[in-house]
């Protein structure tokens, strides 16, 4: 039987003739209620790799112009355009999603970065906190915060006003990364913004701390992995457990599209454009090659994904059911 659009309306009249009077009341009041977007999902997602429960907790979104020129500076902004369009995505603003990850090895509660803090709730983020104690774990669970840079958006989460969020833990930080951060040289350049946080919010923990390098052994089956550029000594993190890899690539990609499907465009937030790139194309193409899975920090949520080959880059190959069965 062939349908066209004039008997589907048709159908949908007769329907619509059909219905009782006080259906009708209730969907009418239905259609007149107004959005329910005060009220947000639980915000975290959980699955296991071999023996690790791992959790990323959305802390928030933030809406922001461009990407262009924060993506693809040194391009014109028609190309970013052109790209944006290609890949279903609007040309004029974008979302930028924070995605700290809690994982549990059965030792230790590992959690990586720490989002926006206290200074980020008026604009919809710091919900890290929060969304941990929904995930069934408490802030004081955490036994290691292990940070991949120190720029505020991974940093500002580590004190709740003058007291640490995570009263029990230990922390992580590269010992490239203090240094340059704690150092003076900071003053007075673009980066002073975060040096500032890294004063408020990182100083007051630094008998806590343990510095490292690259390929240290955070806990068993938590290695770090050196990929500088976005900052000097920004890190990725590799799990392993019973045979299962995923690499946490921190901040080393910021955008799924842009970062990935051209790594050598410039981001105005790599320090050094040049090691960022050379870190992009040396992670990424790792993990295609190897098909190891990632989380990336500002990849849309739940931020689980694969990468392919695809042309010059890669392609951001969300997650599905891998986990799950």
């Amino acid at each position: 039987m062939l349908f066209n659009r004039r008997s589907m309306f048709r159908a949908g009249a007769v329907t619509a003739l059909a219905l009782s009077m006080p259906q009708i009341m209730t969907r009418a009041a239905f259609a007149a209620a107004p959005p329910k977007s005060e009220i947000t999902n639980t915000g975290f997602y959980r699955f296991m790799l071999g023996e690790f429960e791992i959790t990323v907790i959305l802390d928030g979104m933030r809406t922001f112009d461009g990407p262009h020129p924060t993506f693809g500076a040194d391009r014109d902004a028609g190309e970013v355009q052109s790209l944006m369009e290609a890949n279903f995505l609007p040309s004029d603003r974008m979302i930028g999603q924070f995605n700290p990850v809690l994982v549990n090895t059965s030792t230790d509660l590992i959690l990586f970065d720490t989002g926006n803090g206290p200074e980020g709730r008026e604009f919809g983020t710091g919900q890290l906190a929060s969304r941990i104690a929904a995930s069934g774990y408490a802030p004081s669970d955490v036994t290691i915060v292990a940070i991949s840079h120190l720029h505020a958006d991974h940093i500002n989460g580590l004190m709740e006003g003058d007291r640490p969020t995570f009263g029990q833990a230990r922390y992580v930080v590269g010992q490239a990364e203090w240094d340059f951060w704690t150092s003076a040289d900071v003053s007075g350049t673009p980066a002073a913004m975060h040096a500032t946080a890294v004063q408020r919010k990182v100083l007051p923990l630094r008998e806590k701390m343990t510095f490292i390098g690259a390929d240290a052994s955070i806990a068993p089956g938590v290695t770090s992995v050196m990929a500088a550029g976005h900052t000097p000594g920004h890190m990725a993190f590799l799990l392993e457990s019973t045979g299962r890899n995923l690499l946490l690539t921190g901040d080393t990609a910021n955008h799924f599209v842009a970062s990935l499907q051209k790594p050598d465009w410039e981001v105005s937030f790599d320090m050094d454009k040049g090691a960022a790139a050379s870190s992009r194309k040396r992670i990424f193409g790792m993990l295609a090659s190897e098909k190891i899975p990632f989380i990336g920090y500002h990849m849309p949520h739940p931020s689980v994904g694969y990468v392919e080959p695809f042309g010059a880059g890669f392609r951001f190959v969300p997650v599905s059911y891998q986990f799950l069965i």
